[in-house]
């Protein structure tokens, strides 16, 4: 069966770090990809699947159910495993649910979770009628392409396979049954302004989660696609402060390991590490001086364009720093 433009699957191999980003029910890889190439480009291991039944043909997905589904994620949880030290795992939508469902699977194997406007359930006043429609409409029309930002294309069906949406319903019921299992840290982000996925969904996840990190972050210029949309970058940027907030643990990440050998009476002083252009960066410093004092950028990743360091004399003057998620320069 012919794939969609840019349905295939996307993987990366880089350090012992490993991360799925699924996509949606009806979507396919084109709506994650670029959530997957920005963590990649900071040296992770990274995979986005399709999902069987998905960007080819919306009659392909009637064919198969959610276990066909969770199975190509679980297949690509086994991939990492073998190769990795840590397996993050990351989903929009339908994506976020086999996410949890990995999760309540797999337990310690999984290090933390990010969902994207995440569904358990839905408010459709005709999802009572699915066990009866399913078996003599084929779809309804899809809601597609829900995106605030113009000219921008997901790539999915625009029918909704009633075969397929009834086996989601049994997936969110599976899900709900075994929340509790589900005490990995977790980040979610929601769009206020959803036309697919309530609110409720994620109030209902928060709520029901034994996580004790728990995190929501509200969306503002973005639809239900938000990775395709105009707080795509909050996205990704935060994943990224997620997955290093935990690996430290392992000591994985360069520029966490750096902050715990120098932690303590060291006198120094660690900006947050963000991500920007391909790399990973930290900006260390005495602790006296202020805003004069020097400090020293330094860079991890794949991209060896950023790794090294970068000395300012005068953080105050020179460059800016910390407080700002972006990458430091010298002021013009």
């Amino acid at each position: 069966m012919p794939l969609l433009p840019d349905a295939e699957p996307y993987a990366h191999d880089g350090n012992k770090i490993g991360i799925i980003v699924s996509h949606g029910f009806t979507g396919q890889p084109k709506s994650v990809k670029p959530w997957a190439k920005h963590l990649a480009a900071a040296g992770f291991t990274v995979r986005a699947p399709r999902l069987p039944g998905h960007g080819t043909r919306w009659q392909e997905m009637n064919n198969t159910v959610w276990q066909d589904w969770y199975a190509e994620i679980e297949r690509t949880y086994r991939e990492l495993a073998d190769k990795c030290d840590q397996i993050f795992v990351m989903g929009l939508s339908m994506g976020g649910s086999l996410a949890l469902r990995l999760a309540e699977e797999k337990g310690k194997g999984i290090a933390g979770i990010v969902l994207v406007n995440p569904a358990v359930h839905s408010e459709r006043p005709d999802r009572h009628l699915l066990p009866v429609l399913r078996l003599v409409v084929p779809a309804f029309p899809g809601i597609v392409n829900d995106i605030k930002k113009p000219d921008q294309d997901e790539g999915g069906y625009t029918k909704m396979p009633l075969k397929a949406a009834y086996s989601l319903t049994q997936l969110w019921s599976a899900i709900k049954t075994d929340i509790t299992k589900v005490n990995q840290p977790i980040l979610v982000f929601r769009s206020a302004d959803d036309h697919v996925v309530e609110p409720s969904n994620t109030a209902w996840i928060l709520a029901n989660v034994a996580s004790k990190d728990a995190e929501e972050v509200v969306l503002h210029e973005s639809y239900h696609v938000a990775t395709l949309d105009n707080d795509a970058e909050t996205i990704f940027d935060g994943s990224l402060e997620f997955i290093l907030s935990l690996c430290a643990e392992g000591g994985n990440c360069g520029c966490r390991l750096l902050m715990d050998l120098f932690r303590g009476d060291s006198g120094l002083f660690f900006s947050q590490p963000f991500h920007r252009g391909g790399g990973t960066f930290l900006l260390l410093g005495p602790l006296s001086g202020q805003s004069e004092r020097p400090g020293i950028l330094l860079g991890f990743g794949a991209d060896p364009s950023c790794l090294g360091f970068r000395l300012f004399p005068r953080l105050g003057s020179d460059c800016w720093w910390a407080s700002e998620p972006r990458w430091p320069r010298r002021r013009t």
